[in-house]
């Protein structure tokens, strides 16, 4: 295509610079862009099929480095994109070419089809060849446009549940993975927001007392070329171009707003929250070789942190090619925008930032005290909603270290619980203080035992299942060779690796799913469940699923264990009768109302654990007793077996009449059963038992 010479009848008026993107006011559009190094940026209109390019004009004005103009008679579904004109100068950070087509960084909806081509690239690299015409040539027959819309819907009665932290329980959940193979869906809605809206999808969130679920990428995003050319997709989701933009493929042809609104409103009204996971770190542009599809072309030199000695490279902590530069107020500004859009507007209820220490850099360093936490806790929308984080990033591993207000994914809960149970190689009191919500690392800066989010697997990894099956990871799927993922996961496959028939491997793989599940569900903080654990899911050994949009990643519901489910049910409603089980303040061994201590650590023999047991190398059997808060509650032992031979254990006096066993994850059939003074211990299991007759009738908060 050539260029479009500028429209003659086509004039802009001078429009203003608030609010970014493209706006209609119901006689035209405003638009407006952030560029700070930019000589020039031309609109371009398209034909309603997001084909043909009609029309191109140059915004008029020029405030404050945002570029703008107004559209008198503009109406509503208007298709367009921009060029943007200036240096070509990758060595001072300039990478301007207007031969590329790039998108409105707060476009809201996108119309058309992107497909990948080396006309995305320019002739300095990322096609895989050289070709000097290549930075010439127009991307816009391979381009998404965006679209400007209507932001009006009928929210109805909508209101968030606002769970408090210490009640919730966040399943990690992928939109089409969960809804692709379930019987109850219809085919046509599987795979989609509408599919996961669906009362049987919601139903199985209610029965197994789920409170929030925590969405993998739902913002737009493309898949990476490498993938495609291997006939791959990134499954997951975690290279994103358009933060304002639900991700149409999640839609099934349908208005992607729309579904996606119509979605949080039934989960919403079933009781549900709903927490998106969202990847402010990195765009899909990838490094210096890579495609030019938006922030590269609109302001590389703004958007993106630059080798400060070599600016034509990127730095890259991330481990995606770039980094976005949150320490520029417009990248920032676009951040929070973003955020506050979701919440406002699409009216999530919190969100986990993915790699979220690259989010808060200042002077290169991660720092707890960065502005983009100041502007977090300032702003009156997003101060109140949950926000998780993601501890890390390939230069900087900081669980522990975010400030009050945020809650992090507490890898080392994993590590501990995995190597306690499965590997042997986890001290007892490493496990402890994972049990404990991990006070080492969270309490400070007034933060709660609810600053830790417990998981034992995440979407990154083995399945629980799979973490019982494999010692080794299977990736070859993934077309790298078996190269891609963790080598270290702290995994049995008590003794046959993978599928096997074996009555006794399996009896073994099953009691160790619910051991790891009891663990989760019994230790302060916030557990975090991922889908499909709960009735069994495996991915064969893959460990690094991202590019596997199968049923290899998807819930096999036909397949499901029934039992591991109702199980996950029984240890969800259990945490959720006895508040002693997520407890809002630390523990600090004080009495309670109740005259008995906080927390107590048991030795086989009943007593208080000393600090020489503690110590003991092959110490792999502990209990603690969680007192009282009032009189009439009910006090709550933790035993724990981690010895490959059953040990009996000498039980204190109850505070009531016998102890019952809630939970024996070795048999879970034989639980609510009386014992008075000691209780044969299974090998590597764990126990609940509670002191009182309130142990099996209502919930202690009626």
């Amino acid at each position: 295509m050539q260029f479009i010479a500028e429209s003659p009848a086509l004039r802009l008026e001078s429009g203003r610079s608030w609010p970014l993107g493209a706006s209609w006011d119901g006689g035209g559009v405003n638009f407006a862009i952030f560029s700070a190094h930019a000589e020039r940026v031309e609109l371009c209109l398209f034909d309603a099929q997001a084909i043909s390019e009609v029309a191109r004009v140059a915004l008029p004005v020029c405030t404050d480095q945002i570029w703008h103009g107004y559209l008198p008679g503009a109406s509503l579904g208007l298709v367009y994109g921009y060029r943007v004109h200036g240096r070509y100068d990758p060595g001072h950070g300039h990478r301007f070419n207007p031969h590329k087509l790039v998108i409105d960084p707060y476009a809201r909806a996108f119309a058309g089809r992107f497909q990948w081509d080396a006309a995305h690239y320019d002739d300095r690299g990322g096609a895989g060849h050289i070709e000097p015409a290549l930075g010439e040539r127009d991307n816009a027959f391979a381009m998404m446009k965006c679209q400007v819309i209507d932001s009006a819907y009928s929210w109805g009665e909508d209101r968030s549940p606002r769970t408090p932290w210490a009640d919730t329980v966040i399943y990690e959940v992928h939109v089409k993975g969960f809804t692709m193979t379930h019987p109850e869906i219809p085919e046509s809605l599987r795979g989609t927001y509408a599919g996961f809206a669906h009362p049987a999808a919601i139903s199985h969130l209610q029965q197994l007392g789920i409170t929030a679920v925590e969405l993998l990428p739902v913002q737009e995003f493309i898949d990476e070329h490498a993938l495609v050319r291997n006939s791959l997709v990134n499954y997951w989701g975690y290279n994103s171009l358009g933060y304002f933009a639900p991700a149409a493929r999640y839609a099934g042809g349908r208005d992607p707003i729309v579904e996606f609104r119509s979605m949080v409103k039934a989960l919403h009204a079933a009781g549900i929250e709903v927490i998106i996971d969202v990847v402010y770190g990195h765009t899909c542009e990838g490094d210096k070789s890579g495609p030019t599809l938006a922030f590269r072309g609109i302001d590389n030199a703004s958007y993106y942190w630059l080798n400060e000695h070599a600016k034509f490279n990127y730095v890259d902590i991330t481990g995606c090619g770039n980094t976005l530069n949150l320490s520029h107020p417009r990248v920032m500004q676009m951040v929070m925008d973003s955020l506050r859009y979701w919440v406002v507007e699409m009216h999530v209820d919190g969100f986990r930032f993915d790699l979220a220490t690259a989010l808060a850099r200042e002077g290169g360093r991660f720092d707890p005290g960065a502005s983009f936490f100041d502007a977090l806790r300032q702003d009156p929308v997003l101060s109140q909603v949950k926000l998780i984080a993601e501890p890390w990033d390939t230069a900087s591993y900081e669980t522990g270290r975010f400030p009050a207000g945020f809650s992090e994914w507490n890898d080392k809960f994993r590590d501990a619980a995995r190597g306690f149970w499965l590997t042997k190689d986890m001290h007892c009191s490493e496990l402890a203080k994972r049990l404990t919500a991990s006070s080492d690392l969270f309490r400070h800066d007034a933060r709660t035992p609810q600053a830790s989010i417990n998981f034992v697997t995440a979407h990154d990894g083995f399945t629980l299942a799979d973490l019982v099956s494999y010692e080794r990871k299977h990736n070859e799927g993934n077309g790298q060779s078996n190269h891609d993922g963790m080598d270290h996961n702290r995994s049995i496959n008590c003794g046959v690796e993978g599928q096997s028939a074996d009555a006794a491997v399996l009896s073994a793989r099953r009691g160790l799913q619910r051991t790891l599940l009891a663990t989760l569900f019994f230790s302060q903080g916030v557990p975090m469940l991922v889908a499909g654990d709960e009735q069994g899911r495996s991915q064969n050994g893959n460990n690094n699923a991202y590019c596997q949009d199968l049923p290899l990643s998807w819930l096999d519901w036909a397949g499901a264990d029934v039992a591991l489910r109702n199980f996950t049910c029984r240890l969800i409603e259990l945490r959720r009768r006895y508040p002693a089980l997520r407890r809002t303040n630390w523990f600090d061994g004080s009495p309670t109302a109740a005259d008995e201590h906080d927390i107590t650590w048991l030795s086989l023999d009943g007593g208080e654990m000393t600090p020489e047991r503690w110590q003991e190398r092959a110490n792999n059997c502990f209990g603690f007793l969680l007192g009282r808060m009032q009189p009439a509650e009910t006090a709550l032992i933790v035993l724990i077996n981690g010895d490959h031979t059953e040990i009996p254990f000498v039980l204190p006096v109850p505070s009531g009449n016998a102890w019952t066993v809630l939970i024996d994850t070795a048999n879970p059939g034989a639980d609510e059963r009386s014992i008075e003074k000691a209780v044969a211990l299974p090998a590597r299991a764990l126990m609940l038992l509670a002191s009182s007759s309130q142990s099996s009738s209502k919930t202690e908060d009626d």
